[in-house]
């Protein structure tokens, strides 16, 4: 489960959720780091940019691990549209401190500067009975709590494979989990995340409304899609060691690499064009035969310039990416011209 805080004024909005898991702090442990390494190096092209990773010893929670990343989120937007934006509109950098069983993480975006979400997380092996673990002011506080299990999910986002109603761990024998999950494991193994979520959107006359919808939709979907997975993908990481983890960390950050040092030369082997123009030109009312090839050439010369220095002002982005091709056609108006003439 997870439960939510938050301020109502200028000042980032902090919220504080819970969510409870049947399992140890430990066991929780190895499930946060492998549920990043199998997002990280899943799908094509991943576009994660791992820039530091690290162990610290004075910082956040005192002694932990230091990672740096950028996300390249431009493979989940349309070309076309892609090509209209500026790069630094298409990624995400991620900064995060794992001192466990404690962990801060911050998101920024240099394209929006005045932008940025950070998390804050305490990982306590009770059942969410605590209430203000970050101390915060009765005032400044907004309470939500996420049920993994009773929280409903939207049906584009929904997988049986990840529905914890439905999903039985063959090597553990745990699950499916019914809607009186938290009662019935009283006595068990619990672990309970609390998060302290602060969105900020210094703009002035959007910056209400866009931290609410963060809070009330963005960060609370994708946390209760997050902790469904985290729960039925258990039969992956249960066997797994700590050494294992790191072996996969490892080699999600020498294959991503291999990518990004890649993709010079991969550029130039594929079609840079997004967007192809075919120019289907039939030539002037007055040409005779099948008209002027250079004539027609000209014309599309002269179109595709003005169409380059619209673009270089306009959307500089789209550069070197469209493409204007000549189709010659036959003088479908000769005839009727000819017949008229005469």
């Amino acid at each position: 489960m997870l439960n939510l805080w938050g301020q109502q004024d200028l000042s980032p909005k902090p919220t504080s959720l819970t969510r409870c898991f049947l399992l140890c702090l430990a066991s929780h442990l190895l499930t946060q780091l492998y549920q990043k390494s199998r997002e990280e190096s899943s799908g094509e092209g991943s576009g994660v940019e791992i820039l530091a990773n690290r162990p610290y010893s004075d910082g956040p929670g005192g002694s932990g691990q230091y990672t740096h990343k950028i996300y390249h989120v431009g493979s989940h937007i349309p070309s076309w549209f892609r090509a209209l934006l500026p790069k630094a509109a298409l990624q995400v950098e991620e900064e995060s401190w794992n001192a466990y069983p404690y962990t801060r993480t911050r998101y920024t975006c240099p394209f929006v500067e005045k932008f940025s979400i950070e998390i804050e997380t305490y990982y306590r092996p009770d059942a969410g009975q605590q209430t203000n673990v970050f101390n915060l002011m009765i005032w400044e506080r907004h309470l939500y709590t996420i049920d993994i299990v009773r929280d409903p999910i939207s049906p584009g986002e929904y997988k049986p494979e990840e529905d914890p109603k439905l999903y039985h761990s063959a090597k553990t024998g745990r699950g499916p989990l019914g809607d009186d999950w938290l009662e019935a494991a009283a006595g068990g193994p619990l672990m309970c995340a609390y998060k302290l979520c602060k969105v900020e959107f210094r703009y002035w006359g959007m910056q209400s409304k866009i931290e609410q919808f963060i809070h009330d939709v963005g960060l609370r979907k994708v946390m209760l899609r997050a902790h469904r997975q985290a729960w039925c993908w258990q039969d992956e990481w249960t066997d797994l060691t700590m050494e294992d983890i790191r072996q996969l960390e490892e080699e999600t950050m020498g294959a991503v690499s291999f990518l990004q040092g890649g993709s010079a030369e991969s550029a130039a082997q594929t079609c840079r064009i997004h967007a192809l123009f075919l120019i289907l030109h039939s030539g002037n009312i007055l040409d005779q035969g099948v008209g002027e090839p250079g004539s027609k050439q000209a014309d599309v010369q002269t179109l595709a310039a003005t169409f380059d220095a619209v673009t270089r002002v306009h959307f500089p982005e789209a550069l070197g990416h469209v493409a204007l091709r000549l189709v010659p056609c036959p003088p479908i108006c000769a005839a009727a011209y000819a017949l008229v003439s005469k």
